[in-house]
This record gives C-alpha cells, structure tokens and sequence, in this order.
C-alpha cells in the first residue's frame, strides 16, 4: 500500500470511503488538477451487499470517468418483475432500463481509474476523526493527521464516524426504518438476462438480476427481527421466511450459489440524513440509505457525486463561499433526488406486510400506466 508523511500535508479534498460516489468524486477533483487523498477501509477488489444494477441514466457518466462499458459485456437489463408472497406477479418494461455490474468489478476499476488519475488511495485505512477548525479540516488516522479544505464522507451505510459526530439516526431506538439486515449472493441460474426480479415476502424483499460473467447478483433485505426469530441462522431465516414466495423457494433450490458464505451487513437505516455534516459533505449512502424498492442507489450515488463537485470545485477556485457551497449542493441534491426518495418510500409503505403487499400487487396489477409511472419517478434522466 502506498503511504505518505501525510501529517504535514495540505490536501484540497480528502474523501472517506471508497465506494462508487467517492472513487467518481476523486476521479474528478484529480483530473481537475485537485490534489486529492481517499481512504479506504477494505482492500480492492472486494464484494459489497448491494443490488448491482444501474440506471442507464448513468451510462454516459461512467463512460466520461474512462469506464469502457461496452468492452465488459454487461447485460442490459429492459424488464422488471415484481411478485408477492402468494405467487401473484407483475412484469413491465423498464422505461430507460439499466445495466448490471458487480461491485466487486465496478469498485475495482474505478480505483485504478482514481489512481491513474494521481489520487493517493491509502486502502486497509479506517479514518478516526475529521474536525473542521479555522477554515480547513484536521483528519485522523492511523495515529496520523493531515489538512485538507474540503472533506467528503462517502463511507456508506454506517460508520464510526457516525457514532464519534452523534448523527441523530444513530441515535434513534430499533424501529421499522432503521433495523434491517442485508444478505447478498452470487449464484448460477435459469433466468433471463435482461430482466430484474423483485420478490417479496414478509418483513422484506429479494432483488435479483445478472451481472458480469455470467452472473446474477440475489441480495435480499429483513428485519433483524425476522433472523433473531430464526436462531439468527440465515439458511433458517432463508427457509422459513424468504420460501414463503414460492419464486424465492424456486430460486434457492435450484440455483448454484457460488460463495461459501453470504455478504452481510446490519443495523441499516433508512432513517433521513443530513447532507451535510459539520461542515463534511455526505454522498451517497452516508447521506440516505436508498430503499431498494426505489432502486437505483448506484445511479444515485454516481449521479450525487458530480453535484458534489460541481459545487466543491466552485468553491476552491474562490467563486463562492463556504456556505453558499453547502446552500448549493443542498438545493440541487434535493432537486435531483427528493422526489425519487419519496416515491421509493411511499412504494415501501406498501409492502413488508403480507396482506398488503398481496393486496397492493392485485390491486394495481389492471393498471400498467400506473406502474410505468411509478418506475419512471424512480429513475433519472441521463446527465
């Protein structure tokens, strides 16, 4: 791993995680002649839990980064599938469509993208603090310090920097927003490949769609209720509840599952999220876990990134202030993504429940303008 005396160094923008939105952001503030620090906890490549599908919205952003998208034999994903408990299913076109990739290959080549670029990456580094004082930023680790004007947060879910600032969702007691616990795979399986599948059952919901390689990412979310209730055994939570939708039971009884064990995480939160943090700008899942009924969180993230900078940028040349940066970069998030946010959500007061998510599936089943409605106020326009 490349390391520096960095407790004596000015940075212009350090950035802590390495996930999608802050390997794009470094990618870009480097390229702009920003000199540019990311630390990372893991090392590349690694599997994250994740959904693995992209909005097309996407497509040309990725390319700009120096992404070769069409060289990787993605599949273009054109349909969606949507199912509940009781076998009832709904399939629709996917008004812009998306592609999928695994984190595990996006993450990686976007961190050679980073460094080519002349961003220091310090991978296996957990960052400890990050202090605003007197107009610049102190950051912490590794018993090491350094200066930098401008700081991103880009970890993802949950960190310990949440818990060290005292966020308020944090804070907050178990509840149904912020409690769950996600479980991805890769398997092997008959499925077309130009399709994602939603299955729901209760407390949850399993999303399943092909990647590179052959391919298909299975990453499901529950309740920490529901895997306590089951001996906190996930082949017991797997059986017991995702098997009550006869496509899931399918699914896992017929597909090759190629880890020794699933990629978990816990405590996730769909609590809200303050954009900005003591003066650290938030992107990506550090600033609002995206409901996977609104789909799209890699888009989002991607797509959080450039507004992060457009406005980050602005303000290193000297063009606006501090706070006029963070007024801008509140307005346009909101702008891009608010509605979105809030149709994911109004989706996923629909399911959980058994009875309701059957009932909402039946019910709205007669009326395809509707759902392509709904899909389409999840998804962005190219940008």
């Amino acid at each position: 791993m490349e390391t520096s005396q960095t407790n004596t160094t000015t940075y212009d923008i350090a950035i802590v995680g390495g996930g999608l939105a802050g390997l794009s952001l470094s990618i870009q503030a480097a390229r702009a002649g920003y000199k540019v620090i990311l630390f990372e906890k893991e090392t590349y490549p690694f599997h994250r839990v994740c959904g693995e599908y992209i909005s097309l919205e996407s497509w040309p952003f990725l390319e700009s980064l120096g992404l070769r998208l069409k060289e990787m034999d993605l599949p273009i994903i054109k349909k969606l599938i949507v199912t509940s408990p009781d076998g009832r299913s709904i399939e629709e076109p996917l008004p812009l469509g998306g592609f999928g990739i695994s984190r595990y290959a996006i993450d990686f080549e976007l961190s050679k993208l980073a460094r080519e670029a002349g961003v220091l990456l310090l991978e296996n580094t957990k960052v400890t603090d990050v202090v605003f004082e007197n107009g610049s930023f102190c950051v912490k680790y590794n018993n090491e310090e350094l200066l930098c004007q401008m700081a991103v947060g880009s970890y993802g879910k949950r960190s310990n920097l949440d818990v060290k600032w005292k966020r308020p969702f944090i804070r907050q007691k178990p509840n149904k927003l912020n409690n769950y616990i996600g479980v991805k795979y890769h398997i092997e399986t008959d499925f077309p490949a130009d399709t994602i599948a939603l299955h729901n059952y209760k407390n949850g919901y399993c999303g399943m769609s092909r990647v590179e390689g052959n391919k298909y990412c299975l990453c499901y979310l529950t309740t920490a209720a529901n895997l306590q209730e089951n001996d906190n055994s996930f082949g017991k939570l797997e059986q017991n509840v995702l098997f009550e939708n006869p496509y899931l039971k399918q699914i896992f009884s017929t597909s090759r599952f190629l880890f020794s064990s699933p990629v978990t995480i816990s405590q996730i939160s769909f609590e809200k999220k303050s954009l900005i943090e003591n003066h650290v700008f938030m992107v990506g899942d550090a600033c609002g876990m995206i409901t996977p009924l609104c789909g799209n969180g890699m888009s989002m993230a991607l797509h959080a990134s450039k507004t992060a900078f457009e406005n980050i940028d602005q303000f290193l040349q000297g063009k606006i202030s501090r706070d006029r940066m963070e007024r801008q970069y509140i307005g346009t998030w909101n702008k891009h993504f608010s509605t979105r946010l809030k149709t994911g959500r109004f989706i996923q007061s629909m399911f959980g429940k058994e009875w309701m998510t059957n009932a909402f599936i039946r019910t709205i089943k007669p009326f395809p303008k509707f759902i392509g409605y709904l899909i389409r106020q999840t998804h962005g326009k190219p940008y």
